[in-house]
């Protein structure tokens, strides 16, 4: 490990805690101040870490962090994104420990976004410092942080369209990944676009009494369990009219090197304690979650779910629905499908409403760019292996703005693993991931360079 970072592994974390302790969930509006304060912490430590300018840019919603060391114009550039905003901690009563007081244990960070993304993130900020210290910046370097990734990144587009001088680079370095395994390296080469709506049914003009009027009107939490069954078959297909025409299948050869992966299927379902996973027939995990589309229910409310007993026949029930998305599939046609099949198959007893929230595109990235070659042999440098290439499950929308707004291709160099829990109680981020991700990146800036 380089020298820097050596001596100053404490400080780097002691940072990172204060900077986990700011509940900037962008998500609700209560936490609007705490996320303006996380902005506010990302500048401040990026000026101390010697850029020569950082601009807290105001947007509609949340603001955007800019900044940027210019040591040589004629040099390339890398543009560094990221987010400080991060996902609600509910339900909190599944958390260990406080997600907003975070813990270290077992090697581990333990609090709200620890991985996703302040850890990664916090990563690029130290890195910066470690190469501005030791005078081994060896290109010019931009950040854009926001604060609305875990919400779409509504504004993000309008800002990226309104910079486009200003953001100008030779690649996009993004670290909001996972690798296979802290023996096993890898970098994510694709990633899946995302469609996302909330859908309202409402039955009667107001609750009713079950006993009443039960069996005779319908029961908008019965009707809306009935409708999202009916969007999948036995073999958990999709099942809305036209939703796989666009869904570029693999090659027998494609997907074979996909499933050359190493996959553990017992520690898989041990690590989640279930018996066995549950997919699209006719594939494998690695297919399943890395390139084939999915239909997921994220939430489901309506009625009294207070303490005790309530016999009423609600008059509302609602859902969150998210569908991931492979590459040639477009998030607004698929939305647009959904909502037309789902209003259609809603009983006349009930009325229905579908409203978008937001969306993203699929991509691929390719594996033999200079950028890639560079991330691969600072991944290999480090970890003593070199990356395996693989796809995402998640989905990072801008990654495809970037490519159509900045004509910028993307490099997903994260160094978390899928086990962290992100978006779950108990979010963690191991102390070897942050410093290895500091170590590692200061040599994708050297070997980009070269």
């Amino acid at each position: 490990m380089n020298k820097y970072i050596q001596e100053n592994k404490d400080r780097f974390l002691s940072e990172l805690l204060d900077f986990l302790r700011i509940p900037s969930v962008s998500a609700d509006s209560k936490y609007k101040g705490d996320v303006r304060r996380a902005s506010e912490f990302v500048q401040k430590k990026l000026q101390e870490a010697g850029v020569d300018k950082a601009e807290i840019c105001e947007t509609a919603g949340h603001p955007i962090i800019y900044a940027e060391k210019i040591i040589n114009p004629a040099l390339p550039t890398v543009l560094v994104y990221g987010h400080y905003d991060v996902q609600p901690a509910d339900p909190l009563n599944l958390w260990d420990s406080p997600p907003f007081e975070p813990v270290v244990k077992n090697e581990k960070i333990y609090a709200r976004g620890a991985c996703d993304d302040k850890g990664q993130v916090y990563m690029h900020v130290k890195a910066f410092e470690t190469m501005m210290k030791t005078n081994s910046l060896p290109c010019n370097i931009k950040f854009m942080i926001e604060g609305e990734e875990e919400v779409g990144s509504n504004n993000l587009g309008i800002f990226v369209r309104a910079n486009k001088a200003k953001l100008k680079a030779d690649v996009i370095l993004i670290s909001d990944t996972s690798i296979i395994a802290n023996d096993t390296p890898s970098i994510d080469v694709g990633l899946r676009g995302l469609s996302y709506l909330e859908v309202e049914i409402t039955g009667s003009n107001r609750d009713l009494h079950s006993g009443v009027y039960g069996g005779a009107v319908a029961n908008p939490i019965n009707v809306l369990c009935e409708m999202i069954a009916s969007l999948k078959d036995a073999n958990q297909h999709i099942t809305i009219p036209n939703f796989y025409d666009d869904v570029l299948v693999l090659s027998e050869q494609e997907r074979k090197e996909l499933n050359l992966a190493p996959f553990d299927m017992k520690a898989y379902t041990q690590d989640l304690q279930i018996e066995e996973t549950r997919g699209e027939k006719g594939y494998t995990v690695l297919e399943q979650t890395g390139v084939r589309p999915t239909l997921d229910v994220n939430g489901i409310w309506g009625g009294y779910i207070g303490e005790g007993a309530k016999t009423v026949l609600p008059s509302k029930a609602f859902a969150k629905i998210s569908m991931r998305l492979v590459p040639n599939q477009n998030s607004d046609k698929i939305t647009e499908l959904f909502q037309k099949y789902f209003t259609s198959i809603a009983p006349k007893g009930v009325k229905v409403e579908v409203r978008p929230h937001h969306g993203g595109e699929p991509v691929v990235t390719p594996t033999d760019s200079k950028a890639y070659l560079a991330a691969s042999k600072a991944m290999e440098t480090t970890f003593g292996k070199k990356p395996i290439p693989t796809r995402g499950g998640g989905s990072i929308p801008i990654v495809a703005l970037f490519e159509k707004e900045l004509g910028l291709k993307s490099v997903l160099m994260g160094f978390g693993l899928d086990s962290d829990a992100i978006h779950s109680p108990n979010e963690h981020y191991g102390l070897f991931n942050y410093y290895k991700g500091i170590e590692t990146i200061p040599l994708f800036f050297k070997y980009f360079s070269e």
